[in-house]
């Protein structure tokens, strides 16, 4: 009996032990926030900040790239648990899913050649090619707020940087955080920020972590883990691994 007792107590210990696996998707084609880097590893921002919260939550980590304009059905589809993806909150997307508090903020902004472009107002650009990354909040503003311009839109994000680059489009709308990286490249040099950072209720500027909509005891865990991080300085180290300023 007490050998039983003992085999009892040993299997409990080890399942107690064992870590729950958070299966976590992300883009891996929105630098700096995910990526895939020269050697083939998916870094960034959101990367490292999935880490941070698995570590928190003591769970491991398994993260999968998805494309964005499949990532929300797929997580509907319970193909993973979390998304870490720079997601925006929209009232559409309230519908499909549960959000955290927010873990990064930010605006949205036109970038272009600031030679040939100063107003930014929809009369201005009227007639005027404008890129953006499909299934963004960015692209949605656009077709709303800018419908007689001609709007153009690329796969992701980096697709719509070529659409600029190639001249394919006269400005392109994207985060200002995103476009930080592109716009500081010497190939680049040319374009730069144009007009000021928008501000509208169709562009919301701050950025979650979701789960699957009716899971709020996993965003329940996630908004914990988030507070700790900051609280114990691994958010703020993670932040100045990619930017000269806080976004949070």
């Amino acid at each position: 009996m007490a050998l039983a007792i003992a085999a009892l107590i040993s299997l409990g210990g080890m399942a107690s032990a064992e870590k729950q696996t958070l299966r976590i998707a992300t883009e891996g084609a929105y630098p700096p926030f995910n990526f895939i880097d020269a050697s083939g590893k998916l870094t960034g921002f959101d990367v490292e900040i999935a880490h941070a919260l698995c570590k928190e939550m003591d769970a491991d980590c398994s993260l999968v790239t998805v494309p964005w304009v499949e990532i929300i059905t797929r997580l509907e589809q319970h193909e993973y648990d979390l998304v870490v993806a720079s997601m925006s909150l929209t009232d559409e997307r309230a519908k499909r899913m549960e959000f955290s508090t927010p873990y990064y903020r930010s605006h949205s902004a036109f970038a272009g050649d600031p030679q040939k472009f100063h107003d930014i107002s929809p009369a201005a650009l009227k007639g005027i090619k404008i890129g953006a990354g499909k299934d963004t909040m960015q692209a949605e503003y656009l077709k709303k707020v800018y419908p007689e311009s001609t709007i153009i839109l690329a796969k992701d994000q980096p697709s719509a940087q070529k659409l600029l680059t190639s001249g394919s489009v006269d400005l392109m709308l994207a985060d200002s955080i995103e476009l930080l990286a592109f716009l500081q490249s010497p190939e680049n040099s040319r374009f730069d920020y144009v007009g000021d950072p928008l501000t509208s209720d169709l562009l919301r500027s701050t950025s979650h972590v979701t789960a699957s909509k009716g899971n709020t005891e996993l965003i329940q865990r996630v908004n914990e883990a988030l507070s700790q991080i900051r609280l114990n300085g691994t958010y703020d180290r993670i932040n100045n691994n990619y930017f000269p300023f806080s976004i949070y």
